[in-house]
C-alpha cells in the first residue's frame, strides 16, 4: 500500500509554530505577535496565509487583536505539557520560559508509590529518587511535577539529589551522565480530584479537579529513565499540533 503523505496547510504550521511558541511562554501574556506582513517574509507565504495563521490563532482563544496596533497573546489558558519544554530545552537550553520560576519542595530518596514502581519496571520494595519541581507563573503557580528515578543512579547522576534546575532537564542530563545515545518518552493524561498537597501547592479549592500528565523517557533499548507527574490547576488546556485525518 503507498505511504501518503501527511502535509498540514501552511497556516496551520505557523500557527502551530506560534502556538507552541505561547504555550511554552516564549511569547509571554500581553506580547505581541509578529504581524502579518513579518510572517509573510518569514515563511516566504502570501499575506492572506498569514493573516488566516493569526486567524486560527484567534479561534483557539490564545491571541487578541487590538485595532490599529497589532496581535497580542492573551492571558494563559494553556498547560506546557513536557513535549514544550523538551523542545524548549532543546531549542534555548532551558525549559522555562523567562516568566516562571522554579521551586523544589522536596528531592531525596523514597519507597517507590506502586504506580512508579510499575512504570520504572521495578519491584514494589524498590526505593527511588524523588524530584518535586513547583513551577510559579506571573500569575502563581502553574505546575506541580515530580520525578522519579531508580535510586541505583544515585552514583553515576549525583546531580539528580541536588534541589536545582538541571541545564537542559533530567533526560538531557541523564544521556549525558549515561552515555546513552538518544531517550524517547511516552505521554499518559487524564483528569481527577486533586490531593491535598496538591491543592496546597497550587493553591486550590477543596475539592479542586486537576489536569495530570505522565511522561515515561526511556532509553534506546526500551529500558525506563525517569517517570514524571506533572498536576495542573483546572481551566488549562492541553494542545497538540493539528493533524491531517486521512479518508
Amino acid at each position: 500500500m503507498p505511504e501518503i503523505e501527511e502535509v498540514l496547510p501552511k497556516y496551520l504550521q505557523i500557527a502551530g509554530y506560534l502556538r507552541d511558541q505561547i504555550v511554552r511562554g516564549d511569547l509571554p501574556p500581553g506580547g505581541e505577535v509578529p504581524s502579518v506582513r513579518e510572517l509573510a517574509a518569514e515563511w516566504r507565504v502570501a499575506r492572506p496565509t498569514a493573516s488566516k495563521a493569526l486567524d486560527a490563532l484567534r479561534q483557539q482563544g490564545l491571541v487578541e487583536s487590538r485595532r490599529g496596533s497589532g496581535t497580542y497573546v492573551r492571558e494563559p489558558q494553556a498547560a506546557p505539557r513536557a513535549r514544550e519544554r523538551y523542545e524548549r530545552a532543546a531549542a534555548l537550553g532551558t525549559m522555562y520560559s523567562d516568566s516562571e520560576s522554579v521551586r523544589f519542595p522536596f528531592v531525596g530518596i523514597v519507597e517507590a508509590p506502586t504506580h512508579v514502581a510499575a512504570a520504572l519496571g521495578l519491584t514494589s520494595d524498590s526505593t527511588v529518587i524523588q524530584r518535586q519541581r513547583l513551577i510559579d507563573g506571573k500569575s502563581g503557580p502553574v505546575e506541580l511535577s515530580t520525578s522519579w528515578f531508580d535510586a541505583s543512579l544515585v552514583e553515576e547522576a549525583p546531580r539528580l539529589m541536588v534541589a536545582e534546575r538541571l541545564r537542559g532537564g533530567t533526560v538531557r542530563y541523564l544521556v549525558d551522565v549515561l552515555g546513552i545515545r538518544s531517550a524517547y518518552a511516552r505521554d499518559q493524561v487524564c483528569a481527577r480530584q486533586a490531593s491535598a498537597e496538591e491543592r496546597q501547592a497550587l493553591a486550590l479549592s477543596d475539592p479542586a479537579p486537576a489536569l495530570v500528565y505522565w511522561l515515561t523517557a526511556y532509553d534506546p533499548d526500551d529500558r525506563p529513565l525517569q517517570f514524571d507527574e506533572a498536576v495542573y490547576p483546572p481551566e488549562r488546556w492541553a494542545f497538540r499540533q493539528e493533524y491531517p485525518i486521512i479518508f
